[in-house]
């Protein structure tokens, strides 16, 4: 059994899959490049929906009132550097949609990447929230070619499916994904996908290995 990730594993995590007998192959997908940007000194309402980011803000020195975001690893990271965090959501939908039904008459700041999905600013502009978006960080697609057949792809991004669908065809192969809006970008590709338990690579290659094995 053959499985691809599209995001390099650390020892331990490719000693996961070894031990449960598949063949592994990693290598990175996407690269991240943080853009020099402006942003207010306050800030009273942010938005994230990346661990990028929210690094790409920690050299600003903002001054942020609470935040909210995408994902428990976002989240961690916001609390760890002292940022409160009043809503954590699993997806932008179910934030989009949150923030719609408690917070309609706020004014927020969205920090996000230039290559961003358009579920979150679609519910706010609809439902007519004010917000400013702070593009602070580009993701290059780094495609490449495959000839292997693989029996499982692990995908950490909508940008990492992108990428590899430059060059390979998902048809007909197993999706394995970190979360709702990765597989979302997934399923246009092909309809074997699977979703991760959680948002740690961990998770990923486990609901891997009870999939594929």
């Amino acid at each position: 059994m053959r499985v691809l990730s599209t995001k390099r594993l650390k020892g331990n995590q490719r000693d996961l899959l070894l031990g449960a007998g598949f063949e592994v192959v990693d290598y990175n997908a996407i690269t991240i490049e943080y853009l020099d940007f402006e942003a207010p000194e306050s800030c009273k309402n942010a938005i994230f929906t990346s661990q990028h980011a929210v690094r790409s803000i920690l050299s600003k020195n903002i001054s942020i009132d609470t935040s909210f975001c995408v994902g428990p690893k976002t989240k961690a990271l916001l609390e760890e550097n002292g940022i409160k965090v009043s809503k954590m959501a699993y997806n932008s939908q179910e934030l989009g949609d949150f923030i719609t039904i408690n917070h309609k008459n706020e004014i927020f700041h969205y920090f996000c990447g230039i290559i961003r999905r358009d579920e979150l600013p679609n519910i706010l502009k609809e439902a007519k929230i004010d917000f400013f978006e702070t593009k602070t960080y580009k993701t290059e697609l780094k495609s490449k070619k495959f000839e292997q057949k693989w029996d499982g792809i692990l995908f950490f991004s909508p940008s990492g499916v992108q990428s590899y669908c430059l060059e390979n065809s998902l048809e007909n192969n197993t999706a394995i994904c970190i979360g709702d809006t990765t597989a979302k970008a997934a399923k246009e590709h092909t309809q074997n996908v699977y979703v991760a338990n959680s948002t740690s690579v961990e998770s990923v290659i486990a609901k891997a290995v009870k999939k594929l094995k």
